[in-house]
């Protein structure tokens, strides 16, 4: 060879540019710390939501009782994390206490002379740290389906979700059960590669989605279809079979936890259940106190209650409004890239698999609760912004020249989007629809005001309206009196009599009654407003 035929440096072709090891990893703590920080400030900020107390006097009598005769219309296993949280406060619950399980809240929070803050707080963290848990899974399906980027994208998106900062920072069971559901979904993924290793541990994770809420049972028979396809054939049957055993497994052991002897006696008045809920009542392989709460959960779904949408107040239950909630409440950059992430999975070849793991329980869980009866709350299906954030990061793996670059652009916009917010997650709304202050003219209930303002509204009483006369209509599981406020129910009190401050949950507002209405009406404009869920008027 010769010395002109030798390749000088210069002509060599330049090596492609390395993304430093530690950026990945740095990106993914950077992301999870700024929402563990959001999470940490609304969970201290806000007093306890609706269903928060029943849940942490439940988790208070796992502790002190071992007993499960409150709250039975939900498995334990949620309230048991709680209970880890609760157990540092060394909570008080009186022995001869006697009452429902709403009383028991109360009892636990405001009588017994536990620190409602403290209760509160130690029974949010263990939600707090799942969540944040979750959101390593989310990295790491995407991840494994779309890359590095592609997992960053869907952190990013789980992150800065209003919606799961939101709930995620409370101590209630839908963030959990979507969380637990979401992690058995990925491991059947991989359980592609490795059946053996994967398998058992996605039947662990669906039976702890099961025993946390019911709602997760319509994805057994999914995740023993994808327990099937790993291995297929007869090993397939018996995969499948495996994964349901182990699920079912779960759920016994969480009940045998806080009663080893599950001395269950039934509730007095448990509603009959007949026909095909009858039936799958009846041959599912659970407990008792399960198959009860099936009942209780079923009865529920028999009922007609209220609803709120758009400005309108309504009986009954609306198909359509779980579609209609996630339109207001979900960031618009999400909204795109979960879309364009959608069609990416159906147009690249490759991915089309992977719309199994993903689009299908989705579907699923969607038409399942869009039949319900119950319109109170995207919480119902938290399972969209959390499985879409996944699904969303799809558009990586388009072999478009700016795709990389609009989906930053779309995720920077959800990160302002989510910021603006801050710390009134609860009630936001996207900018399409006027923002978290004109949430409540379009919805209500846990998609607005959950009862998580009260603290908030102590705190502006005092510092804005010291001394003034308080008429207050609010609708949420605190005590006012708790919280330093001092307060007059309007209720049969004439018109003509109530001067001063009208304070009024933006709950009870939507769904007021011809008296409460020309109430407010007769109140003028609002003259402030807490948290985006309470407004005060002056009369």
């Amino acid at each position: 060879m010769t010395v002109d035929q030798v390749e000088s440096p210069a002509a060599a072709p330049p090596s492609p540019r390395r993304r430093p090891r530690w950026l990945v990893p740095l990106l993914v703590v950077v992301l999870l710390a700024q929402m563990g920080a959001a999470m940490v400030v609304t969970a201290v900020q806000q007093t306890p939501t609706i269903d928060e107390p029943v849940y942490v006097g439940a988790a208070i009598t796992y502790l002190e009782q071992r007993s499960l005769r409150y709250n039975p219309e939900h498995p334990p296993l949620g309230k048991m994390i709680m209970a880890v949280g609760v157990a540092f406060a060394d909570p008080q619950l009186d022995p001869a206490f006697r009452g429902n399980q709403t009383e028991l809240g109360r009892h636990v929070l405001y009588e017994a002379g536990n620190d409602p803050y403290e209760l509160m707080f130690l029974a949010r963290l263990p939600m707090i740290i799942l969540t944040l848990l979750f959101g390593l899974v989310v990295f790491a399906f995407a991840r494994d389906l779309f890359g590095p980027a592609g997992g960053l994208l869907a952190l990013a998106l789980y992150t800065l979700s209003p919606d799961v900062i939101a709930h995620g920072s409370l101590a209630t069971l839908d963030v959990p059960a979507v969380g637990f559901l979401l992690t058995a979904v990925w491991l059947t993924w991989r359980a592609r590669a490795r059946p053996y290793l994967y398998l058992p541990l996605a039947g662990l994770a669906l039976g702890a989605a099961v025993a946390t809420r019911m709602n997760a049972l319509p994805a057994v028979p999914l995740l023993m279809l994808l327990a099937f396809l790993a291995l297929k054939r007869w090993r397939g049957l018996a995969a499948a079979a495996g994964v349901a055993v182990i699920a079912f497994a779960v759920i016994w052991v969480s009940y045998l936890i806080v009663d080893p002897w599950l001395g269950w006696i039934e509730p007095t008045g448990m509603p009959v259940v007949s026909g095909l809920r009858g039936l799958l009542v009846d041959v599912l392989p659970v407990p008792e106190p399960y198959r009860d709460g099936m009942r209780i959960q079923f009865a529920f779904e028999d009922r007609a209650f209220r609803g709120f949408l758009f400005g309108e107040l309504y009986r009954g239950s609306l198909w359509y409004y779980l579609p209609a909630a996630l339109l207001v409440k979900t960031p618009i950059g999400t909204m795109v890239l979960g879309l364009a992430g959608t069609a990416a999975l159906f147009a690249v070849p490759r991915l089309r698999i992977a719309a199994l793991y993903l689009v299908l329980p989705v579907g699923l869980l969607m038409a399942v609760a869009m039949t319900g009866s119950r319109d109170f709350g995207t919480r119902y299906v938290i399972f969209v912004p959390i499985f879409g954030a996944v699904i969303a990061a799809a558009v990586v793996a388009v072999k478009w020249r700016w795709a990389r670059l609009t989906a930053a652009a779309l995720v920077l916009f959800v990160a302002v989007s989510s910021l603006r917010t801050f710390p009134y997650y609860l009630p936001y709304s996207n900018e399409a629809f006027g923002g978290p202050s004109a949430t409540h003219l379009r919805l209500h209930d846990s998609n607005v005001d959950w009862g998580q303002d009260l603290g908030r509204l102590a705190d502006r009483l005092r510092e804005r309206y010291p001394g003034e006369k308080v008429w207050l209509v609010y609708r949420g599981a605190g005590m006012p009196a708790a919280y330093g406020i001092t307060a007059t129910s309007p209720t049969g009190v004439p018109d003509a009599d109530i001067r001063g401050l009208l304070v009024v949950s933006d709950s009870s507002a939507a769904k007021a009654g011809s008296r409460l209405k020309a109430l407010i009406a007769s109140s003028g404009e609002p003259i402030d407003e807490v948290g985006h869920s309470i407004t005060i008027y002056r009369r």
